[in-house]
């Protein structure tokens, strides 16, 4: 028995689209049954099309100034800035404290 099938390319277009609309809807289900916070699309452009450090956008998300942030991370204020304009990358460690303090992801950070 021949295992082909023919259908037209609009037939095509048209199952390939529904497929990724399912894969779609999957994913938004699967994103609003985890416990995990999401955050407003302003501040995913501000990090991804404005290219703004994503230190400096969850920080002042939270409401805090450097300085708090230090305070409730155990990361000196300097470090924080430099992270946040670009002279310092920051160790893994330091990092994980930012993100601990900003109830956020280590990945949400780097």
């Amino acid at each position: 028995m021949n295992e082909m099938i023919t259908i037209t390319r609009a037939e095509y277009d048209r199952l390939k689209e529904a497929a990724e609309d399912l894969a779609d809807l999957r994913a938004f289900d699967a994103a609003k049954a985890s416990d995990s916070e999401g955050f407003p699309s302003e501040l995913v452009e501000r990090i991804v099309l404005g290219g703004e450090s994503p230190l400096r956008v969850f920080r002042e998300y939270r409401g805090y100034n450097q300085s708090e942030l230090g305070r409730i991370s155990g990361i000196n204020r300097v470090l924080i800035a430099d992270i946040e304009a670009g002279r310092k990358n920051g160790s893994t460690s330091s990092l994980k404290k930012l993100a601990i303090a900003l109830n956020v992801s280590l990945d949400d950070l780097v």
